[in-house]
């Protein structure tokens, strides 16, 4: 555990280099995350590699400390758990509203949702973080990372530099990021490997899929998970595409002229997803009723402690933000939503007259700071329970999507201010106001969902919060200046399903954002009434049943749960995503049963003999995360100036069978190159 710094000890720790350090590395994990949510769905937390890049550039300049170190990679974490806003945001394009990213807009929204999601949080830091026992699983990580690399600097101040890339992890982060680079410049640039496999094969009328990716992205990902949430994930693969998609192929005959793959994937995206949809939302709210209690609890609780009971000075690693602060900010920035809700609301509809205008502005503000708090304060604690990783983001942000929408629909019925629109903007506005309210409450459950885990780690290496608070701040403007221009850069480049920015683009390269086109569609259906409320209720009911078997392997105890969100997730992203994770989960595994069996044969605790191989696979694995994602970045770039899809390609179409198998070759290489890389010798 970390050795915490004393309250009469001041060191360095909101200093200007850290600031633009931070903003640096923040530049490079948001680009990263939301390249990555883009392509696949899922986004990494962000705040073990950032420590560790920290430290390996503060160590070479004079005064660097632990805590300075902390506050980077608290600005970093927070603009890049900030790029889970991309979940809802591109559907404004998939709906035709938007044809590209304003840049004050989504920048504004970007900010007031994260800096909400950072106050609506500092009133439960001293209950959730300081008094409760919630395990904070990357928060507490991440301290131990600090802790590892301070002492490794402090001994080792005159180390050569390859020594000092040893201590910190950089250079463990360096590799597994030039490998997938390298991976992912052959794949997407070149275009020697493929990306992924799939074999399709009837039985009778009915259908199966059998695919992988290549993503050396998702196997990070999936080491980062879990084999718990990996082997969740492949449950949820097995009942789509061994149960549901089997099923309904044959029942519903395939559409005139349509092959019977992309009949197949249509019943899958039209219908199966809906099913993951409603597993997932059951299980979000599943998961907020049974933290309801104890986050009223802990709500009372901070507040009163924030109100004081005592005169005296409290010490340093005891002083948030002053409450009168908070609520000054809070109302500053619901004033701003207000004025920018109202903008987008006259930009769709110029016409609309100003009481309904208000009406509506007021209602979705109205519904984006309450439920948001609410979310917040949920989200803080399953990220205290879970982990960032394991929140139910996806979920909420359905629930959410649903709850704005049905407000939408009840204003509607009771005014004709939307009559009186023209048609085709009537149609469109509630669906474009609703993803739009939708993007900044997931702005604030997606902050909240790392903000107690960043002040967990200030917690635990005796940072000053206030300070902490303020970096958290300043990572979401930051994080809001950049996720515009990439999502541009993105979008131009690839264009998104059902969104290409021009004609003549390559439909299969364009990225999915499944998120974003999940939500739309669920928006459209509601607004149309055709949405598939049977698929919905399959969904619901199967979480329903997941959740019973869930709580009794909690209670029978033991490390076997079946975490529903998981599940969810693994019915509506497609395999050729999920197998990834899954053989990275798996992977994990493998590892985790040999350094088992080491330390038994050793005669030493697996906690000490495991610490060095596990961080060293974090540090892998978030590598392979970054070195792929920017290099889809960079192309992005070099496709947007070139304006051809495949500037960089060596081969042509009829290359494409061979590339599977030399990228299926050249992926299994370099997954049994990081299982051994992680369990070679302590001493090598």
């Amino acid at each position: 555990m970390s050795h915490r710094i004393p309250d009469a000890v001041r060191l360095p720790e909101l200093t200007l280099r850290g600031v633009l350090l931070g903003a640096a590395i923040t530049l490079l994990f948001t680009a990263s995350n939301v390249y990555l949510g883009l392509k696949v769905g899922l986004t990494f937390a962000s705040a073990i590699p950032a420590a560790v890049i920290s430290m390996a550039v503060l160590c070479r300049l004079p005064g660097a400390n632990k805590l300075e170190n902390n506050m980077v990679q608290t600005q970093a974490s927070a603009a890049g758990t900030l790029s889970a806003i991309i979940f809802v945001l591109p559907g404004l394009l998939m709906i035709g509203y938007w044809q590209g990213f304003p840049f004050w807009q989504t920048s504004a929204i970007c900010a007031i949702g994260g800096i909400l999601g950072v106050l609506y949080t500092i009133p439960l830091r001293r209950v959730m973080v300081v008094q409760s026992d919630l395990p904070y699983p990357e928060g507490i990580a991440a301290a131990e990372i600090l802790e590892v690399g301070s002492q490794a600097t402090q001994r080792d101040a005159a180390a050569s530099e390859s020594t000092r890339h040893e201590k910190t992890g950089a250079g463990e982060i360096a590799l597994g990021a030039g490998v997938a680079a390298a991976f992912a410049f052959a794949s997407g640039g070149l275009r020697l490997l493929a990306e992924s496999i799939s074999v399709w094969f009837a039985v009778g009328r009915s259908a199966v899929q059998l695919a992988t990716g290549f993503s050396l992205a998702l196997v990070g990902a999936g080491y980062l998970v879990g084999i718990v949430g990996g082997l969740a994930m492949l449950i949820g693969t097995l009942i789509a595409w061994g149960v549901a998609v089997p099923w309904l192929t044959a029942i519903t005959p395939a559409a005139a002229g349509q092959g019977l793959a992309a009949a197949w994937m249509a019943l899958w995206s039209e219908k199966v997803r809906f099913i993951g949809a409603g597993t997932i939302g059951i299980a979000a709210l599943w998961t907020l009723a049974t933290l309801f209690k104890p986050m009223l609890q802990g709500i009372r609780a901070s507040f009163g402690a924030m109100r004081g009971g005592s005169q005296a000075r409290p010490p340093r690693t005891e002083r948030d933000l002053p409450a009168g602060l908070l609520l000054g900010l809070t109302a500053v920035l619901l004033v701003l939503l207000t004025l920018v809700f109202a903008h987008f609301l006259h930009q769709a509809a110029p016409t609309l007259a100003a009481a309904p205008l208000w009406t509506l502005t007021l209602g979705c503000v109205l519904f984006a700071g309450v439920f948001g708090f609410l979310i917040a304060a949920a989200c803080g604690y399953m990220a205290g329970l879970v982990g960032s990783s394991s929140s139910p983001i996806s979920g909420i942000g359905i629930v959410a999507v649903i709850l704005v929408s049905l407000m939408l629909l009840g204003f509607d019925a009771v005014s004709d201010a939307l009559a009186s629109l023209d048609p085709a903007v009537a149609q469109r506005l509630p669906t474009a106001l609703a993803l739009f309210v939708t993007s900044v409450i997931l702005a604030v459950a997606a902050i909240a969902n790392d903000n107690l885990q960043d002040l967990k780690t200030g917690y635990l290496v005796g940072a000053t919060p206030w300070r902490q608070q303020v970096a958290l701040i300043i990572g979401c403007v930051v994080g809001a200046l950049v996720i515009p221009p990439v999502l541009s850069l993105l979008y131009h480049a690839y264009g998104f399903a059902g969104a290409m920015p021009r004609p003549g683009m390559d439909p299969s390269q364009a990225l999915g954002a499944p998120q974003a086109s999940l939500m739309t569609a669920i928006v459209r259906g509601v607004f149309d009434h055709d949405l598939e409320w049977g698929m919905l209720g399959i969904g619901l009911a199967l979480g329903a049943a997941l959740i019973g078997i869930d709580e009794l392997l909690r209670r029978r105890g033991g490390s076997a749960r079946l975490p529903v969100l998981a599940v969810g997730i693994g019915i509506y992203l497609p395999p050729s995503i999920i197998m990834p994770l899954v053989i990275g989960a798996v992977i994990g595994w493998l590892i985790e049963r040999r350094l088992r069996a080491r330390a038994r044969a050793k005669g030493v605790e697996l906690a000490v003999y495991a610490e060095r191989p596990r961080r060293r696979a974090v540090l892998l694995a978030s590598g392979l995360i970054v070195g792929e994602s920017l290099v889809g970045v960079l192309l992005a770039g070099v496709i947007g100036l070139s304006g051809s899809p495949a500037p960089l390609a060596l081969v042509g179409a009829g290359f494409a069978g061979t590339a599977q198998w030399l990228g299926l070759a050249v992926f299994v290489v370099v997954c049994l190159g990081f299982y051994r890389r992680v369990l070679r010798p302590q001493g090598a």
